[in-house]
C-alpha cells in the first residue's frame, strides 16, 4: 500500500452509516491519487476543536454532518455563495500555508462551502439530461419542500437558483421551525408572494401542482404522503427528489412514478455533493481558493469520475 500523504475524512455523530469513504476513495483511484486517503470519524460538536488540534499537515479537508456544519463556522472563510448566505458548510479545505480564522496559530487557513445545495442542483440536472426534457426557464413554475429543517434549507438554495421555479410550498410537520426559510425566498425569488407553507395534511394538492419537489425528512416519515398519493389517484407531473436512500426506492418515490411523474433517489444527491468536495479538496477541477465575492463554485463533470464513484456507491448500497 502506497505512503499516505494526503487525508481527509467525514466527521459527524453518528457516522458509521456514512457512505463518503466509499465515494471518497473510489474517486482517488479514478484520479490517480495513490497517496491519499478518506475516512470517518466519530466527533460531536463539543469534540470538534480537539479534533482540529489534533491534525497535521497531511490532512487536505474534512466533509461534516449536522450540526458540524454549522459548529465549524468560527474557524472557517465561507468561500462560495452558499455557504456565505446559509452560514452552514458541509466542506472544509484546509490551507496549511495560512492563519485560522479565529487566531488559533495552531490551527490551518480553513475554506468553508456547501455542496450540499450543488449536488440537488446537479440530480436534477443528470435527470433532465437523461430523459431529454427541462421545465421552461420563466420561473413560471411550482416547487414543492416537504420538511421544514436544515436540509430544506439547502433545497430551496437549490429551487432558487433553478430557472424554471418562482415559488416555493414548503410541507411542515412543525410550521414553526426553521424561520429562515421565508426571509431566504423572499430575498431570492422573483414572485411577490413567494413562500407558502402548509402542513401535512395538504401534501398532495402542494404536490399535485409541483414542476419540482424535493423530500427532505428522513427514514420513512414520508410514507404517510406516499399513501396520501396513492388514495388520492391525483396525476403528478413533475420530478421528485426524495434525499433518503434507504429504502431504496421509498415508497414516495414509487407512489410518484405509479402516478405519472419522474423520481430521482437521494443516491444521485449524495454523489454529486461528494464530486464537487473531491474537487475542492483535491484541486482536481480547478477550484478557486476562494469566491470572496458569494460567487457559486461550478465544475465541469467529468464523466469518467462520474462513473467511477456511482460504480463503487451502487455496489455499497
Amino acid at each position: 500500500m502506497a505512503e499516505i500523504n494526503h487525508r481527509c475524512a467525514v466527521l459527524g455523530r453518528p457516522i458509521a452509516h456514512s457512505l463518503s469513504p466509499v465515494l471518497h476513495n473510489a474517486a482517488y483511484r479514478a484520479l490517480h491519487l495513490d497517496d491519499w486517503f478518506y475516512d470517518r470519524h466519530e466527533v460531536g460538536e463539543d469534540d470538534l476543536e480537539r479534533f482540529l488540534k489534533g491534525l497535521d499537515p497531511t490532512w487536505a479537508g474534512l466533509s461534516l454532518t449536522m450540526p458540524l456544519k454549522k459548529t465549524i463556522q468560527p474557524y472557517g472563510l465561507p468561500c462560495d455563495r452558499w455557504s456565505k448566505e446559509l452560514m452552514v458548510a458541509n466542506t472544509a479545505v484546509f490551507d496549511w500555508k495560512g492563519a485560522c480564522r479565529n487566531g488559533d496559530e495552531s490551527l490551518p487557513a480553513i475554506r468553508l462551502y456547501n455542496t450540499d445545495v450543488r449536488g440537488i442542483e446537479l440530480a436534477f440536472e443528470h435527470s433532465y439530461d437523461a430523459r431529454g426534457s427541462r421545465p421552461v426557464s420563466d420561473h413560471s413554475c411550482d416547487a414543492v419542500i416537504i420538511g421544514n429543517g436544515n436540509t430544506a434549507t439547502s433545497a430551496l438554495a437549490a429551487c432558487v437558483g433553478m430557472p424554471a421555479v418562482g415559488h416555493v410550498t414548503v410541507i411542515a410537520r412543525h410550521p414553526d421551525k426553521n424561520p429562515t426559510l421565508e426571509p431566504l425566498a423572499r430575498k431570492f425569488l422573483p414572485d411577490g408572494d413567494p413562500i407558502g407553507i402548509v402542513t401535512m395534511d395538504h401534501a398532495v394538492e402542494a404536490l399535485e401542482k409541483a414542476t419540482v419537489a424535493i423530500n427532505t425528512i428522513p427514514g420513512h416519515a414520508a410514507d404517510s404522503i406516499a399513501a396520501q398519493l396513492s388514495m388520492s389517484g391525483r396525476p403528478m407531473s413533475g420530478t421528485l427528489l426524495d434525499v433518503v436512500y434507504d429504502p431504496r426506492p421509498t415508497e414516495l418515490m414509487k407512489a410518484w412514478r405509479a402516478h405519472g411523474g419522474a423520481a430521482i433517489g437521494g443516491e444521485e444527491m449524495l454523489l454529486y455533493q461528494a464530486m464537487v468536495q473531491v474537487w475542492l479538496m483535491t484541486g482536481a477541477g480547478n477550484a478557486p481558493a476562494s469566491t470572496e465575492s458569494g460567487a457559486e463554485t461550478r465544475f465541469e463533470l467529468d464523466e469518467g469520475l462520474e462513473h467511477a464513484m456511482r460504480a463503487a456507491l451502487e455496489e455499497a448500497l
